[in-house]
């Protein structure tokens, strides 16, 4: 329901009916819910996922917290369908949230977010242990991914198509759908970027924003590149099973899994830990959740949850040991203490990014 269209006297019922709703939550002793709920990310689902089973290990009087992985943009719009016990307490996310977003959160009053950036993670380019080695750009994936690159028909069948000194191997990339904030980090931190090296493309996006982020950012559908939805394993699992094939994920992926495959270099840049810390490596990005701050003192463990993240995000902490890069040390100063705070998330902190 938006709240633009709807009359004042109704939204206040319906604001009311939510906060009443929260309230029989209040104290965990036989309300409408009595454990933290979040849904989003599947790159950031193995840290919540940790962070949750460590939670529930501290704190024994309380529910050990739901985690779903439904991608960073399902998740995001489940938490922004409203406040009270049936919508999520938090969003985890790949990316940041968008303006969009944060406006349809406010059409459904959910008024008062708190952002913590939780640590890094990249976006990393890989093939099996032994397979097909490719030095890419973000020019020739654009080139090789883009449905109409530079807007001319796509053509290409094989790497040495899109750059002489790749292989003349057919393109076959696994990737995430287009509700995964992986596949909004690609489309912003590598197609775009190639997409970039014409100048009529940046000209473009100034005379026609939405033709520019079709040329810039749809990519193709003819098999080159092959949608595998919210699983990163399942993309693992195709490349290993194709010496051929290039898979794209978040850097944890790669990480956990190298003894069956390898990272491909962007720029001649390696996808490691360091080169993400320094953002030398061009997949490089933040990750987030998001809480709504109306959920604060209804839900049982919700402030308590926040502070096991905050324990488990530094470098030679649990979320390391599976994967996250941990952030700069005054991002985690920052970020920390916003767990106690709680400062709200304005739309001009959004478009300061």
């Amino acid at each position: 329901m938006s709240y633009r269209t709807t009359k004042p006297s109704v939204r206040i019922a319906a604001l009311a009916l939510a906060s009443l709703a929260l309230a029989a939550c209040d104290g965990g002793g036989g309300g409408a819910r009595t454990s933290v709920h979040a849904v989003g990310s599947s790159t950031v689902y193995p840290f919540a996922k940790l962070v949750a089973e460590n939670f529930a290990r501290s704190n024994t009087e309380s529910r050990s917290p739901l985690i779903e992985s439904t991608g960073t943009g399902n998740g995001i719009n489940l938490f922004c369908s409203g406040v009270g016990p049936n919508t999520p307490d938090m969003a985890n996310a790949s990316r940041r949230m968008k303006e969009s977003e944060f406006d349809a959160c406010a059409a459904n009053g959910v008024t008062e977010i708190v952002e913590l950036q939780v640590g890094l993670d990249g976006i990393a380019f890989a093939s099996r242990q032994g397979g097909i080695m490719l030095n890419l750009s973000p020019e020739t994936v654009y080139k090789a991914l883009a449905a109409k690159p530079f807007g001319k028909d796509q053509t290409a069948k094989t790497w040495k198509d899109v750059d002489p000194a790749l292989p003349a191997e057919p393109i076959l990339v696994y990737g995430p759908p287009s509700t995964s904030g992986t596949r909004d980090a690609l489309k912003e931190l590598v197609l775009e970027v190639g997409c970039n090296t014409d100048p009529a493309m940046k000209a473009l996006k100034d005379s026609d924003e939405n033709q520019y982020k079709q040329v810039c950012t749809e990519v193709r559908n003819d098999g080159g590149y092959v949608d595998q939805g919210e699983q990163d394993n399942l993309i693992v699992q195709k490349i290993v099973g194709n010496p051929k094939a290039v898979g794209i994920f978040g850097f944890s992926y790669l990480e956990g899994n190298l003894d069956k495959v390898q990272g491909l270099p962007m720029n001649g840049v390696d996808p490691t830990y360091d080169n993400i810390t320094s953002f030398a490596y061009p997949g490089a990005r933040a990750m987030y959740v998001y809480v709504k701050k109306a959920h604060m003192r209804a839900i049982p463990g919700l402030g308590a949850f926040l502070g096991e993240w905050a324990k488990s995000w530094d470098k030679d902490g649990p979320l390391a040991k599976i994967g996250m890069v941990a952030m700069p040390a005054d991002a985690m100063a920052a970020n920390a203490a916003k767990v106690t705070e709680l400062p709200l998330l304005t739309k001009a902190d959004l478009a300061a990014k």
